[in-house]
């Protein structure tokens, strides 16, 4: 597969087999997002070619992001600042709900908007060295990338505004506690982890990888009627496609692995 996307500096793209390796590439500013770098993300997302199953999301240098690139909030006016966080909702809804999961490695930093971006992001990695904060109190601004929907899924609203309003971080161990990350490695070892967590999604069936993506985060926001109808279609999809149908029998005939706890 050719990766010839055009893409800015800020954001490099290669592929190994099935997956695709996205970098925040910005070091010098601890990843920080500007423009061009979340349009550079827009351009990764809608171009993945079909045969890419699972997408990795890292940052080069010490860093994950250290959020929204601040020199940029100073130039705009009130519509201009609604389109600016709209644009941000649009962008990263493509990571959400886009063609494929998507896991996010996550060191250092993981601050505002950085925390925002991992969190449209279905499976986070998290090395010791991570740390999360929301500090837009102290800036006298508020989240404008989804984070006032997405965080207070992960870990509540009540500790979403004790971050904003007090500065309070969390070091990667209380992360995991809380819920932002899904696992947690030593240092150096999350992108190895990222890599093998997405081959196995990539062995998924692709109805259901849909389904948990783009179906599951809709049932949680329906009502229990609602949600209950809209389960009983996905799974009906589901099992009776013929790749679902293939993998049932050959568990059935003793040929598919059984689930271990290791």
């Amino acid at each position: 597969m050719s990766t010839s996307v055009a893409l800015p500096p800020s954001v490099t793209l290669t592929y190994e087999d099935e997956i695709a390796l996205v970098r925040l590439s910005r070091p010098e500013k601890r990843n920080a997002l500007n423009d061009t770098t979340v349009q550079g993300l827009e351009t990764v997302f809608t171009s993945l070619p079909d045969e890419i199953k699972a997408v990795v999301l890292h940052g080069e240098g010490d860093h994950f992001s250290a959020g929204l690139d601040l020199s940029e909030l100073t130039i705009r006016d009130m519509a201009q600042s609604i389109a600016h966080s709209r644009s941000w909702h649009r962008i990263f809804q493509l990571i959400e709900f886009g063609k494929c999961p998507v896991v996010a490695v996550l060191h250092g930093a993981v601050i505002g908007g950085g925390i925002e971006l991992a969190a449209a992001c279905h499976i986070r990695v998290a090395e010791k060295s991570a740390y999360y904060g929301l500090p837009e109190g102290m800036r006298g601004i508020f989240v404008g990338g989804g984070g006032s929907v997405r965080l207070p899924r992960l870990f509540g609203a009540h500790r979403m505004a004790d971050m904003m309003l007090t500065g309070r971080t969390y070091d990667a161990e209380d992360g995991q506690r809380i819920g932002v990350s899904n696992y947690l490695v030593e240092k150096g070892e999350g992108l190895e982890k990222g890599r093998a967590l997405a081959k196995r999604i990539a062995n998924n069936a692709p109805l259901t990888n849909f389904a948990v993506t783009h179906v599951l985060p809709r049932i949680v926001d329906a009502g229990n009627e609602a949600g209950y109808l809209t389960e009983s279609l996905i799974a009906a999809i589901c099992s009776t496609d013929p790749t679902a149908q293939d993998r049932l029998r050959a568990f059935l005939e003793g040929r598919a692995a059984k689930v271990v706890h290791s």
